[in-house]
């Protein structure tokens, strides 16, 4: 027969009216938050998991920060390359208007404006960095100014400034791809057809200043399929950094979509199910209402209660 004691009556009530208070309490925190708790010890054995996933999810953050400044750096590389090659195209209409008119009368100056509009171009800066200088991204990769610089003495070459750097970017964890273009690469060869021109309009077969002669004509005819050429080329260049641009908004969308499923399974561990969380709240009060009763009951049964009053 097991002895019944109101000290052992108290010390049982109070254990289960603290228990439910705590039961309580963890239901209200989970109502409030909608979370499973504050901390890694609320999730017991899926800490581990959680810890890695939310690793996961942190370097992917890191990635889509990286990813928008390389996105807007293609698509400012993307108008520079696309001044560049329209001034070459530029060229090439301004000497078949020429042949078409049998004219040069505006032909050289029309040549200036568009290898000033190239120079810019080529020169042209992302975040007070030279895009097509390489490493170099302090100095300006094209050196030239003006027209008549092509043909002072110095070789081609010289007024390229950019090292052999080609930037590469990590996109992902799997995928690298080459951001970087170098003004030496994108434009010796439009830089050797300019002092082409220069170089024939101060020679004795110039100036390009008026109605063309014979020579004239068959040295513009030749230069026709040279500029179409060059312009050829700076246009692949160009759809080049649109197919790296192409890969950079399939792999953001990607990580978008990686995250949105790392997301669902943090939420899976960490969210609380609100109905299960206020069924809990509703039940952990009436246990804590319960035992309180049941411990006023027990205060009022108390044998001291029926002790006479001295």
């Amino acid at each position: 027969m097991d002895r019944i004691s109101t000290a052992g009556s108290y010390s049982a009530i109070l254990a289960n009216l603290m228990a439910a208070e705590s039961r309580q309490n963890d239901a209200e925190n989970r109502v409030s938050t909608q979370k499973n708790g504050t901390d890694l010890k609320a999730y017991a054995n899926q800490a581990e998991t959680l810890t890695a996933i939310k690793s996961v999810d942190a370097r992917i953050t890191q990635y889509q920060a990286g990813n928008s400044q390389i996105a807007a750096k293609l698509t400012t590389q993307d108008q520079a390359l696309t001044t560049v090659a329209d001034g070459a195209t530029a060229v090439r209409q301004a000497i078949a208007d020429a042949l078409a008119a049998g004219d040069a009368g505006v032909l050289m100056q029309q040549v200036r404006d568009q290898f000033a509009t190239t120079i810019s171009g080529l020169n042209a800066q992302f975040d007070g960095k030279y895009l097509f200088a390489g490493g170099k991204i302090t100095t300006p990769p094209m050196s030239a100014t003006q027209l008549t610089d092509l043909t002072s003495g110095p070789p081609i070459a010289s007024f390229f400034q950019n090292d052999s750097l080609q930037v590469k970017a990590k996109l992902d964890d799997s995928t690298t791809v080459t951001t970087g273009q170098l003004a030496s690469n994108l434009a010796t060869p439009m830089m050797t057809a300019f002092q082409t021109l220069q170089a024939f309009d101060q020679g004795p077969g110039g100036p390009l200043n008026g109605p063309l002669t014979a020579a004239q004509q068959a040295f513009l005819t030749a230069q026709m399929t040279n500029w179409v050429g060059v312009a050829t080329n700076l246009t692949n260049q160009t759809a080049q950094n649109g197919l790296i641009q192409k890969q950079v908004d399939d792999v953001a969308a990607n990580l978008v979509t990686q995250q949105n499923t790392l997301t669902g399974m943090i939420g899976n561990i960490t969210d609380a199910d609100m109905a299960k969380a206020a069924t809990d709240l509703s039940n952990a009060q009436l246990s804590v209402q319960a035992s309180a009763k049941v411990l006023q009951a027990l205060q009022n049964s108390s044998l001291i209660n029926l002790l006479p009053v001295a």
